[in-house]
């Protein structure tokens, strides 16, 4: 390998990271395939291991040309960490639905943590006005996002696919017997809200109905008053 300067040893390092995990990745692919029964996501695991497979190539490569070499103890070290982990996915405990859950939730982080370098890379490469490295970390990482959110689907399948398998109907639907009871609740505070309202409406109407009758009984009162006044008025005009 050729003395790099340091812009070129940087670049050379976050990629053989990247391509250490990718070498990881591919063991642990192929441990969660043998253990996937379910067609659709067996066939989008198949599919993103040979996507694992060609990422891993096209880092050599770039790695090769920036002076770096074949990143061989880089892969010794990541297909180390796979084998550690394989064994992991065989004995996780639970039904089938569960282990594959697991799996996937394994795949997701797995994911998010290659989205995470690929950025790295992609931000560097572009700090150091290396366009070639920007767009190659750029295109693996749109295809990490894309598997990722595939898997978040898969999470949400799988996990009501556990309760299925796990939990009885009955348990189930005794959480929605429970929010049942709030509507009854509020339906009888409602009505309490009613008949405090008609009640304060039916003082309402008492109290109008007496100021009504007050200034009926009034008007004669006032009529007798004013009658009385214009006699008066008369009898001082004619002195």
């Amino acid at each position: 390998m050729a003395d790099l300067n340091e812009r070129d040893a940087k670049l050379v390092q976050y990629l053989s990271e990247a391509y250490g995990k990718e070498q990881e990745l591919v063991l642990a692919l192929e441990a969660d395939i043998a253990l996937t029964s379910r067609d659709p996501y067996k066939k989008r695991l198949k599919a993103h291991l040979k996507e694992t497979k060609a990422h891993a190539k096209l880092l050599a490569r770039r790695i090769k040309q920036l002076g770096g070499g074949t990143p061989v103890a880089q892969n010794v070290v990541g297909k180390a960490k796979a084998v550690a982990k394989g064994p992991l996915h065989v004995v996780r405990g639970g039904g089938a639905q569960e282990k594959m859950l697991k799996n996937a939730k394994s795949q997701y982080w797995n994911e998010h943590e290659e989205i995470a370098t690929y950025l790295a890379i992609e931000a560097l490469a572009t700090k150091v006005s290396d366009t070639e490295t920007a767009k190659l970390a750029r295109s693996i990482r749109r295809e990490e996002e894309r598997m990722a959110k595939y898997l978040e689907g898969q999470i949400k399948s799988l996990t009501a696919a556990v309760v299925s398998e796990d939990i009885p109907a009955g348990q189930r639907r005794a959480s929605s017997g429970r929010k049942a009871a709030k509507p009854k609740a509020a339906k009888a505070s409602k009505a309490k809200a009613g008949k405090g309202g008609k009640a304060k409406a039916g003082k309402a109407k008492a109290a109008k109905a007496k100021r009504s009758t007050a200034k009926r009984a009034a008007r004669p009162k006032a009529k007798a008053k004013a009658k009385g006044a214009a006699k008066k008025s008369a009898a001082k005009a004619k002195r």
